[in-house]
């Protein structure tokens, strides 16, 4: 009978000792201690009178006034006492989920609870003592312009990781392009680097042109070791832009190989040249210029345009830290759908109801863009859609990009009278043209005259320090 007791005194304070904790009683040691020693004084009584009822043959029975007790009883017994003993000492246990006020009592608590309770108090108060200093002492419009910082900061950081994937989407495409190149053979030699530069300028014209770069040679673009000097001291290269005649190798092709053999001012594309290919002729340019300078502005530019080198640089500078740019007059004229009429937008349907107007997008004389969206270009060649006007062309490729348009009036000045006005006040142009012709009238007898009355001064772009 003494092992069937010890087992369940054991039992019974392991589950006491379970219940306490997981049901967060807090009981303090000398009662648990006083409750279980009550039960072994019982316990033990008990046994004591169960050894010295014994019957003579050894057989052990329990006599309790000439009646035997079944063992199923004295568990029932035992269990009664038990709780006996619990419920004596109830009255002073306390029964909370919360640690005592009381410093003295702490100290009798179970060590594990007391210790959890202490650290989440402590860290509640920390927290909240933490918040509280970096609200105190601070305005409403102090708490504001951290705000407003903090908000700026992120800005800077996308616009620096837009830029790096631009410039690694960039890497990737020209290294396509090599190897490429070599698949056809056309190369066994490893492609020359890139050459650095601030502006690539491409003028763009024509075979039937000669006469038109001949007035532009003769005014605002400099030539033969001028033209080499400008691009190795200053960063500034300019050519004439220009594809494949229909009859690869002609008389056309021919002209221009000897002109270009005289001046070395020429950007051939792998293009067939017509009117109504300006949009390919436009994707091909800024692609091809980004594979030869790695420059930080790519400016294209028509051939009856009046130019101001210095006054480019300056306001192309002054956008030199930002990226996605797009400079020129930003215009938003009619969609032409009257087939026979010049611009005519063959779908025009895409733009909305007839009489609707086209997105703001630069006007096509002269326009600049930087290196991130060249290279965009560049990397989307084959699926940038062309429409019929070339400047709406490029407008709808960077419509839907993250792209700051910079509408720049001095872009698009008069010709004579608003340009030689901001002349004469010291406020030069960067481009001069006369918008019914969308270039200036009879540039070939009248660029001279726009070059001396427009004009920035043939020094003046050697004094511009970049």
């Amino acid at each position: 009978m003494i092992k069937p007791f010890v087992l369940l005194s054991k039992r019974m304070i392991i589950f006491l000792y379970r219940a306490l904790i997981r049901n967060r009683w807090v009981i303090s040691g000398k009662k648990l201690i006083a409750g279980i020693f009550r039960y072994l004084i019982l316990s033990a009584g008990l046994l004591w009178r169960l050894e010295n009822d014994r019957d003579y043959s050894g057989r052990k029975k329990i006599i309790m006034r000439g009646k035997q007790v079944s063992g199923r009883a004295m568990l029932v017994l035992c269990l009664a006492s038990f709780l006996a003993g619990s419920l004596f000492c109830a009255s002073r246990m306390t029964w909370t989920t919360q640690p005592s006020s009381d410093p003295n009592k702490e100290a009798h608590q179970f060590p594990i609870i007391s210790n959890q309770l202490k650290k989440l108090e402590a860290s509640v108060k920390q927290d909240c003592d933490h918040k509280r200093k970096l609200v105190e002492g601070k305005s409403e419009d102090d708490i504001m312009g951290e705000v407003t910082k903090t908000h700026q900061a992120i800005q800077s950081l996308d616009k620096t990781i837009s830029r790096l994937e631009t410039e690694l989407a960039a890497a990737r495409a020209n290294q396509r392009l090599d190897g490429q190149v070599k698949l056809d053979g056309a190369s066994n030699k490893a492609s020359p680097p890139k050459q650095k530069a601030f502006v690539v300028i491409g003028i763009n014209t024509a075979f039937s042109s000669k006469k038109r770069r001949k007035t532009v040679r003769e005014t605002w673009m400099p030539k033969g070791d001028e033209l080499k000097k400008l691009e190795k001291e200053k960063g500034i290269v300019i050519r004439f832009v220009i594809g494949q005649s229909a009859t690869p190798g002609g008389m056309l092709d021919r002209a221009i190989e000897a002109e270009e053999a005289e001046h070395k001012d020429f950007l051939r594309l792998n293009h067939v040249e017509g009117y109504h290919e300006l949009s390919t002729k436009t994707r091909l340019y800024f692609s091809t210029a980004i594979s030869i300078w790695d420059a930080d502005f790519y400016v294209k530019v028509d051939d009856d345009v009046h130019v101001n080198l210095g006054m480019v640089v300056i306001a192309l500078a002054s956008h030199r830290s930002k990226p996605r740019i797009y400079i020129g007059c930003m215009k938003s004229g009619p969609v032409l759908f009257h087939k026979g009429v010049k611009y005519h937008e063959p779908e025009y349907w895409k733009f909305g109801e007839e009489g609707n107007k086209y997105f703001r997008h630069a006007t096509g004389q002269i326009y600049a863009i930087s290196k991130d969206l060249a290279a965009y270009i560049s990397i989307n060649l084959p699926i940038l859609h062309r429409y019929a006007n070339e400047d709406v062309s490029l407008g709808a490729w960077l419509i839907g990009l993250e792209v700051e348009h910079v509408d720049d009036r001095s872009m698009c000045c008069g010709t004579p009278t608003e340009c030689e006005r901001r002349a004469e006040a010291g406020n030069v142009c960067v481009a001069s043209f006369d918008w019914k012709c969308s270039g200036i009238c009879d540039s070939v007898e009248r660029m001279k005259d726009v070059h001396n009355l427009c004009g920035e001064g043939n020094g003046a772009v050697w004094n511009i320090d970049l």
